[in-house]
């Protein structure tokens, strides 16, 4: 895997050497095989760490929200890792990774390890390898995990498989108001966050928030409470902070804590065997008669389930 043994590697990556951690996810990103055996070896480490994912439109101040919560939690003596997810391109894969610019106040703290990964055209908010990365951090120590994503304000569902607790940011005047009434993002949201307060419009948005949350009141828990900060500022981020140390005190003793863990690990293995056989299924010579089927799509009335039918019933032959 790496020019250092396993052993090593793992020893490393345990004692906090932000160096051994960045070279893993590294490879983590390239998408080694061999990391799988690597993680086996680091998993066990992980399960301390609270994992908090922070989503939302972009230009919501998730970046300056982030920081802020870095250095709270730094105050109360507590270890940090972010994944920080910035857009890329679904065409070249590239990035443009700001948040190792926005928090580089932090970059000789062994307390805190800031790492920014490209979406790759995941709409979805989150790179499917930063729970890997988020892993890592945890293995290597970190009392808290971040996942600040992408924020496209809508299909941010991923956040949901890789936090443990989940912070919606919105802003006043973007019509933060209507994405509100897409079900889906209340339902995946712990906690509101209402960020440039000082704005006009604030209060209106905090209460269309409380309106739709008792439209789509969930008997099963509580509605999410709505917290107004202006980051940039510093205001509001005590009661935010404690806010989220209730929230994680009330879902440990509920048990919703640990129930939320148990569907997040279910997730995981589904989607990692149904990567694994799909990968293992497009074989060249499936690959090769796909793109015969489809160059020849003019003179070809196959529906795509015709299509779909063709190349699984050539795989049973």
């Amino acid at each position: 895997m790496l020019s250092d043994s396993k052993n090593d590697i793992i020893k490393r990556v345990l004692n906090n050497d932000h160096r051994a951690i960045s070279k893993v996810i590294t490879e983590i990103e390239s998408g080694v095989e061999t990391f799988n055996s690597l993680h086996s070896k680091l998993f066990p480490y992980t399960k301390d760490s609270i994992r908090i994912g922070i989503t939302g439109p972009p230009g919501a101040g998730k970046s300056t929200l982030t920081d802020k919560l870095v250095d709270k939690y730094l105050k109360m003596k507590k270890s940090v890792g972010v994944i920080a997810v910035d857009p890329s391109s679904p065409f070249t894969g590239g990035a443009l990774l700001g948040d190792r610019v926005r928090m580089n106040n932090y970059i000789w703290n062994e307390n805190v390890f800031i790492r920014s990964m490209g979406s790759q055209g995941n709409l979805g908010g989150l790179n499917r390898k930063s729970q890997e990365a988020g892993d890592v951090l945890a293995a290597s120590g970190k009392d808290i995990v971040i996942y600040e994503t992408v924020g496209v304000g809508q299909g941010e569902h991923e956040i949901s498989n890789a936090a443990d607790i989940i912070l919606v940011v919105l802003v006043p005047e973007s019509g933060d108001d209507v994405q509100l009434m897409k079900a889906g993002l209340v339902e995946i949201a712990d906690i509101f966050v209402v960020n440039k307060s000082d704005r006009d419009g604030s209060d209106r948005l905090a209460q269309s928030i409380k309106n739709v949350l008792h439209i789509f009141k969930n008997k099963d828990r509580q509605d999410p409470p709505v917290f107004r900060t202006t980051a940039s500022l510093g205001l509001g981020i005590d009661g935010l902070f404690n806010g989220i140390e209730t929230f994680v005190g009330e879902s440990k003793s509920n048990g919703h804590f640990e129930n939320k863990r148990t569907v997040r690990f279910r997730n995981r293995v589904y989607n990692l065997v149904q990567e694994k056989l799909t990968k293992k299924f497009w074989t060249q010579i499936k690959l090769k008669k796909l793109d015969g089927m489809i160059n020849d799509l003019n003179n070809n009335q196959s529906s795509p389930y015709d299509v779909v039918n063709q190349i699984l019933k050539k795989t049973n032959e």
